[in-house]
């Protein structure tokens, strides 16, 4: 039976929020504030802990440290992307809304506790603060629909076809599948069909026969009856060659394979999983993909969002990317900025949550204090910012409408390029802004505003206004 820790400091709410989940074959405790809850009770010994922001004494995000790796849900009625922000930043693992709806919060505890490996607390002693690597997480709507089509054809047998961007974690959904499959105590073998040469493709898929081809000196067995039993991903399946897709169709319709030189056919218990970045209709219809064997993948469909759809998600999957960052670098647990915080949601993330992992990597690496900045982030984000300003000036708009400057009431003439536009911008302003602000300004990173001013040669200014 999963444990749960409530800390609420309003008794009727407590009260209620007890007999719900006790209701539901939740163990429950309860504390009114940070201190009776730290006094009275083993954090680590939950599964789960529950509490409001605000409470008498500390606020409720101090229990995130405290109980360090047993994941912690805020809940207040002050339900807005700003504590939301400020509630994922710290390490909560979720919000709550009050007033909660009874059928929505017994949905999320089941979907942490679930992630978080149930009721089996040693195995939570043993991992110690460490996170998964095949771990999804995910709140929003697009994420719990795919959590369910996940547990729905898990059960089954059928092939799955798994679409999406690069980098939006087509691999972790098909380990989610075979996990929850009855073949999880059988090898899930993954294959990238992209990077396998064309020559080998089809002898490491179906395996050789000795003398099958030059170098074939004995018998080798192919990565599906290496999976036999089990769950082949092929990943990137729209590289693979035309003949290698003839042999997979055979594999699908018949349940057999027949390695490169042999005469007979040999049976294979293997449940096929596919993933793609590309759109394999429309390559069926130029004749780059067998449309016989779309069809054959395409028994259900999973189409993975990108990060920039995701909303809120993005601090969660953040913050597990920062613990295992500052872990592997030996570097103490550092926190995001508010900024870094607003920044990361509102990027584009063309290289989805692969990017979001190495701009944290490369933050933490960089990180001088206890916080992550956006600079620290070195998001590209220059190009969309000055295209925008770009399209200003061709429509004859002011560049900084939007901010406070004098500048902003001067309609710059219709000849002014970009680089004049930001030398002017520069030069007027950086006595009186810092170089942070002046980049804020401008819509770019520091990083950004450095590079410009040395390709038009503007001189950074004076020592003594450095601080301003």
């Amino acid at each position: 039976m999963s444990r749960i820790l409530i800390v609420e400091d309003e008794s009727i709410i407590r009260s209620a929020l007890r007999r719900l989940l006790e209701r539901n074959s939740y163990s429950v405790d309860d504390a009114g504030s940070v201190d009776e809850a730290t006094s009275q009770f083993n954090l680590n010994d939950y599964n789960l802990i529950i509490s409001d922001l605000r409470l008498p004494g500390a606020p409720g995000t101090d229990l995130i440290n405290l109980a360090k790796a047993v994941p912690v849900v805020i809940m207040t009625s002050y339900a807005s992307m700003r504590s939301a922000v400020d509630a994922m930043k710290l390490g909560a693992v979720d919000y709550i809304a009050k007033p909660f709806d009874h059928e929505e919060i017994l949905e999320t505890i089941a979907s942490i506790i679930k992630l978080r490996g149930g009721d089996d607390k040693t195995a939570d002693r043993n991992a110690g603060a460490q996170l998964p690597e095949n771990q999804m997480v995910g709140n929003c709507a697009a994420m719990r629909n795919l959590f369910s089509r996940i547990h729905k054809v898990a059960r089954t047998d059928a092939t799955v076809l798994i679409q999406g961007e690069s980098g939006t974690g087509k691999e972790l959904a098909a380990r989610a599948i075979h996990q929850q499959s009855d073949r999880s105590g059988s090898p899930m073998v993954s294959v990238n069909c992209a990077s396998i040469p064309e020559t080998l493709i089809e002898s490491e898929l179906f395996g050789h026969e000795k003398g099958a081809f030059t170098g074939a000196d004995s018998a080798r067995n192919g990565l599906i009856e290496a999976a036999n039993g089990g769950t082949l991903f092929l990943d990137e399946i729209g590289e693979l060659p035309l003949e290698a897709q003839a042999r997979l169709l055979r594999f699908l319709q018949e349940g057999e394979i027949r390695r490169v030189g042999a005469v007979k056919s040999t049976h294979v218990d293997v449940r096929l999983i596919a993933a793609t970045h590309r759109n394999l209709k429309a390559l069926a219809k130029t004749g780059e993909f067998r449309e016989d064997l779309y069809y054959r993948l395409y028994v259900m469909e999973l189409q993975m969002p990108p990060l920039r759809e995701r909303g809120e998600d993005i601090i969660e999957i953040a913050q597990q990317f920062l613990q295992k960052s500052c872990e592997k670098l030996g570097s103490p647990l550092l926190s995001f900025s508010a900024d870094a915080c607003e920044t990361m949601i509102r990027y584009n993330w063309p290289g989805n949550v692969r990017e979001l992992q190495n701009a944290i990597e490369r933050a933490v690496i960089l990180a001088d204090d206890h916080h992550i900045t956006t600079d620290l982030l070195g998001l590209d984000i220059e190009c969309g910012s000055l295209a925008e300003l770009e399209s200003s000036f061709a429509s004859g708009h002011s560049l900084v409408a939007e901010t406070d400057i004098d500048l902003r009431e001067r309609r710059p003439e219709q000849n002014l390029s970009l680089d004049d536009y930001f030398q002017r911008f520069v030069l007027e302003n950086q006595d009186s802004m810092s170089e942070t602000k002046l980049a804020k300004k401008l819509g770019i990173s520091r990083k950004c505003l450095w590079e410009r001013r040395q390709k038009l040669g503007i001189p950074r200014k004076s020592k003594e206004h450095n601080n301003v």
